[in-house]
């Protein structure tokens, strides 16, 4: 096929309904850790996890809004909280049920975790930096490489009691003379949608989406909330009820930055600083408004590209009849606030 013409209905396609995704397979390819056992040729549904043919799909993230206290982030405790959760997600693997052999054997053979975060953009609200930033993109870069180093050496010590991933000789990481490690992979960035709900936190490494919004469920039934973190964060301000998201800025400053504010560049710049410490790969959308042209959609994806991103999703608001997260504006929130 014709590269520009593809790229043409791909961008066209992404700007009339988000779909489909972007995925640079030759840098996916570039850093796979195990190139002897086969090419990766696709992803998880959401992007983060590239995956030979039968393996399977190890992750767990960090709430990291309960590592922030005092306008300083907690490293002694997050690095605890890390080598729990990678001896958590390698025991897994072993007591898990798989549903075919082939799955069981490619599992255990490089025994894949992906160890990432959520609450990054209630982190950065704590401390009152603005999302869209370099201070933020420092903090961000700062705190999954952090993530990346304490969960390999979590892994490699794991390795000393437990024995390597098989093959690790052969792989990457042992060409590149790391110590031996027990996982082939380590990290990655979900996008956290479900279990961020339950934690009371935002998304992956998303912004806040709005202060209060509409959830649309199943069944067409609307759920209305306010961002945890938020309330917390007004609450310290001495504003506990009565706001409406108008006068945020004027609270909060510029570190009130919901998704619908942060550029395009910010978002990328966010993911790229999360993709430079991360074995696998990130989960993020990129927020576009209604008003985006094609052409955005185009730069967006060439600026992925070029920030060294393995894939990229974009979403123009009120691209599709039905959107699940919705911002609800003030003058329609009395049955929200706080």
């Amino acid at each position: 096929m014709n590269a520009t013409q593809l790229f043409d209905r791909l961008v066209e396609s992404a700007w009339t309904c988000g779909d489909p995704g972007l995925l640079f397979l030759d840098r996916l390819n570039l850093f796979n850790p195990t190139p002897e056992l086969g090419e990766f040729v696709a992803t998880n549904p959401c992007g983060e996890q590239p995956l030979l043919a039968y393996e399977s799909c190890n992750l767990g993230s960090i709430n990291l809004s309960k590592f922030v206290q005092g306008g300083k982030v907690l490293w002694d405790e997050l690095r605890d909280c890390i080598g729990v959760a990678v001896r958590f997600l390698d025991n897994v693997i072993d007591l898990n049920s798989y549903p075919i052999e082939s799955c069981k054997r490619l599992t255990l053979t490089n025994r894949k975790i992906g160890l990432g975060v959520m609450g990054l953009a209630d982190l950065l609200l704590a401390l009152r930096v603005p999302y869209d930033s370099s201070e933020a993109q420092v903090i961000g870069e700062k705190i999954m490489s952090f993530v990346d180093r304490e969960a390999k050496a979590a892994s490699a010590k794991l390795a000393v009691d437990r024995g390597a991933f098989r093959g690790f000789g052969k792989s990457l990481w042992g060409r590149l003379g790391y110590p031996r490690l027990r996982n082939a992979t380590v990290s990655t960035v979900a996008p956290t949608g479900t279990i961020s709900l339950i934690a009371g936190c935002s998304s992956g490494i998303e912004p806040i989406f709005s202060a209060r919004l509409e959830r649309h469920v199943l069944d067409g039934k609307v759920l209305r909330e306010v961002h945890p973190a938020l309330s917390d964060v007004l609450h310290e301000e001495g504003v506990a009820s009565g706001w409406q998201e108008s006068e945020l800025r004027e609270i909060l400053g510029e570190s009130w930055s919901p998704a619908h504010e942060v550029s395009v560049h910010g978002h990328l710049r966010m993911q790229a600083a999360f993709q430079r410490h991360s074995d696998s790969a990130v989960s993020k959308t990129i927020n576009l408004p209604q008003s985006a042209t094609e052409d955005d959609v185009r730069k967006a994806y060439l600026m992925a590209y070029r920030l060294g991103c393995k894939g990229i999703t974009i979403y123009r608001d009120q691209s599709r009849p039905t959107q699940v997260l919705q911002k609800v504006r003030d003058e329609s929130c009395e049955v929200c606030a706080d």
